[in-house]
């Protein structure tokens, strides 16, 4: 039986076609034909809106079957861990990786739109592990926001990946050997 990934994007101008969609391919190579990875196209992508994110992805999670895993990557990932923590879900995730995702809140940054969660950690279901990926040369997303999120979410696996950027070198292998960790 293939294992569901709901690969979320990041925001801005031709990031689903152009820059993410690397991301998955990546992905994809490395996880191999067990997995099978749900893309979609998120709405508005140069300027990702909360509320218009969150319901495409509530949508997309009664798509999942329980087990499935969860990615998000720098926007895409604020909105994914901000959507889980604040509703509670029927969804059961296996896991839940965050690719150099901007941390919103104190030391972080500042959102009209996402309103900061100072208990994010401990709105999270105790089983659904979370892990979280940042390269020490990302210019877009500051890597110190990896320290925000370990703070934040105090159960995370952490991987601070020197010399890797934003797109962590369109190499998701770090990513993927924990995801077969899963199983």
């Amino acid at each position: 039986m293939t294992k569901q990934v709901l690969f979320i994007q990041g925001g801005g101008e031709g990031v689903h076609d152009e820059w993410d969609n690397k991301l998955v391919a990546s992905l994809e190579r490395e996880l191999g034909p067990d997995y099978e990875i749900r893309y979609p196209r998120m709405p508005n992508e140069a300027d990702p809106r909360y509320a218009l994110w969150k319901a495409v992805l509530k949508k997309e999670f009664a798509k999942l079957d329980d087990g499935a895993i969860l990615v998000g990557h720098s926007i895409g990932g604020t909105i994914l861990i901000n959507v889980l923590a604040e509703e509670p879900s029927d969804s059961s995730p296996s896991g839940i990786f965050l690719i150099a995702t901007p941390f919103v809140g104190k030391g972080g940054w500042s959102s009209e739109d996402i309103e900061p969660i100072s208990d994010l950690g401990a709105r999270l279901q105790a089983r659904w592990k979370v892990y979280l990926y940042h390269g020490s040369e990302d210019d877009t997303a500051p890597f110190g926001h990896i320290d925000l999120y370990e703070k934040a979410i105090p159960q995370a696996i952490v991987r601070r990946l020197a010399g890797y950027n934003h797109q962590l070198n369109e190499d998701m292998s770090e990513v993927a050997i924990d995801i077969r960790r899963l199983e």
